[in-house]
């Protein structure tokens, strides 16, 4: 398989020709999965609490979650290996037990829990996948919910449980639920990957898409996200 790094030498044409329609997602269906019936309800207070996911490249992730309303940062970064490993050129040889994730900061007086896994199912990943997402291959790039408490963990196993049992993909799920012990933040690079490079190859085949489904799906969810400037510190 290609990895995504390849994609940005290669022609946009070139990339269909290799057949870039199969890096779409399972859940390319007409509507946006149920929701979860296990779920936190929102809160009155506006505080701020933590989700964390994995689920191939962090950057169309990212770059889902960024268009979530309720959601107020979204960092990309490396989960379930040690710190002293936590780098993309470590990671990106497979070896680290870190996949690469997301870590999103969300208000639950705006959007719940569930919700978010609902976006995650619906749109951000193909779920039935093992150890790779489209195009990228390897355990870095296997699925996992990584909850944060006993609520988190009781409300990403019902939901996988209720997806599986209402068949709505065609295999079972491969998204593993486990605890959070650390979230190492990526290079400065990777951040907002998708907002820097918009016409990169790999961007427009594999992450755009997943930004016009948030946006076809769950159209009440979505805003556009502040315009990104970069800075020049020099």
């Amino acid at each position: 398989m290609i990895h995504r790094h390849t994609f940005q030498i290669l022609s946009l044409s070139a990339l269909i020709l290799l057949g870039a329609s199969a890096c779409q997602p399972v859940s390319a269906t007409v509507d946006a999965l149920p929701a979860p019936t296990l779920d936190t309800p929102k809160t009155t207070t506006h505080d701020t609490r933590t989700a964390v996911l994995a689920g191939g490249c962090f950057w169309g992730i990212e770059a889902v979650f960024e268009r979530v309303d309720g959601v107020r940062e979204v960092t990309v970064g490396y989960s379930g290996g040690r710190a002293d490993t936590a780098s993309y050129d470590k990671v990106s040889r497979g070896y680290t037990g870190h996949a690469e994730s997301v870590k999103i900061e969300f208000d639950p007086a705006r959007v719940s829990y569930g919700k978010l896994l609902q976006v995650f199912f619906s749109v951000a990943l193909d779920p039935t996948q093992k150890n790779r997402q489209g195009p990228d291959t390897g355990t870095q790039y296997r699925s996992v919910i990584f909850h944060g408490d006993t609520r988190q963990k009781e409300i990403a196993e019902a939901y996988i449980a209720q997806l599986d049992a209402a068949h709505v993909f065609p295999a079972p799920i491969a998204t593993r639920v486990q605890p959070l012990r650390a979230f190492y933040p990526a290079e400065a690079y990777h951040q907002q990957y998708y907002d820097r490079h918009p016409a990169a190859p790999y961007i427009v085949i594999n992450d755009m898409p997943k930004v016009h489904r948030l946006k076809a799906l769950f159209p009440n969810l979505y805003r556009d996200p502040e315009k990104f400037v970069e800075v020049n510190l020099h």
